[in-house]
């Protein structure tokens, strides 16, 4: 048997065992879900997986790939019982639309009307996808940023939005250009974060009625005090900073959802040996220089085991 039979027979029987376990015997928690209630698994799921890639762990990347596999396959069947498709239109559909975006690899291919000379590079490639999931498919927005979905986390959206708006050609001429906005937009950060300080300081001798300093209010998006308004310049400039970075990813081929948790993988990684040797040598952990310095020091001992 190939490993394409092998492949075929592995699904056949990983579907019986998810119809049996939604079946009329099956287990009550899988028999209870819904496509709803699946879509937190879903994420969590895929997330663990992009963790178990991310780690270069491929034994641990097979087990946690195969819980996606799960979860989008339990989903699927569930909208098969619902009589609203069944896995093999998801799959065939998933099939021609390949076929389709893919005019130079499948001559048969609908998309061949879009193909502009060779698509030998990966951004000829991206955007023949592009013209055919708009020109082909009848997907055209009035913006080309419609396409990103509206509940995208927001790191991921601000990437998309701006991968999207340099396929249309708004970017800067070369990496330094983008380099140099993202300076300029820290820059602000920092401005905006000395009008807040300000807005403190004019504010500091503030009391109420009672002769009591006046305690400090939640921070409102339609407040006039100067203090909130200023903190409010000060998120809206670090946004700002923020959206350049991913504009920055862009350009570096750099997904900075996967940069992001291998940066808070690293710092776990390195804030917990800190706490373990803190406690092993009976030193608290506060704000005092004292204390700081020897957080520091197992800081850069982590850091010197690879950590």
């Amino acid at each position: 048997m190939d490993s394409s039979e092998n492949t075929v027979e592995a699904y056949r029987r990983f579907l019986d065992v998810i119809k049996t376990l939604r079946g009329t015997g099956g287990c009550p928690w899988d028999r209870e879900q819904t496509p709803l209630s699946m879509r937190g698994d879903l994420i969590e799921e895929t997330f663990e997986a992009v963790d178990a890639i991310s780690s270069s762990d491929s034994e641990h990347a097979k087990e946690e790939l195969g819980d996606v596999l799960l979860n989008d396959t339990m989903i699927s069947y569930m909208y098969e019982q619902q009589g609203a498709w069944t896995i093999a239109d998801s799959i065939n559909e998933l099939s021609e639309k390949l076929i389709r975006r893919h005019p130079h690899v499948f001559q048969e291919s609908d998309g061949a009307v879009e193909a502009q000379g060779k698509a030998d590079t990966s951004d000829k490639v991206l955007s023949q996808w592009e013209r055919i999931k708009q020109n082909v498919e009848g997907r055209k927005n009035e913006s080309v940023l419609d396409s990103v979905p509206a509940d995208f986390p927001p790191l991921l959206k601000s990437y998309k939005y701006a991968k999207k708006a340099i396929k249309k050609g708004f970017d800067w001429p070369d990496n330094a250009g983008c380099r140099a906005k993202i300076e300029e937009e820290w820059q602000e950060v920092i401005e905006a974060e000395r009008e807040v300080e300000i807005a403190k300081e004019k504010s500091s001798g503030t009391v109420n009625a009672d002769g009591k300093t006046a305690a400090p209010k939640p921070l409102e998006v339609a407040s006039t005090d100067e203090i909130d308004q200023a903190q409010l310049h000060l998120e809206e400039e670090i946004g700002d900073l923020i959206f350049s970075i991913a504009a920055y990813c862009v350009r570096t081929g750099v997904n900075p959802e996967n940069a992001v948790l291998r940066a808070n993988k690293k710092f776990y990684d390195r804030f917990s040996f800190v706490e373990k040797k803190m406690e092993e040598n009976g030193f608290p952990m506060e704000k005092t220089s004292e204390s700081i310095k020897h957080m520091n020091d197992f800081w850069k001992e982590a850091k010197k085991d690879g950590r």
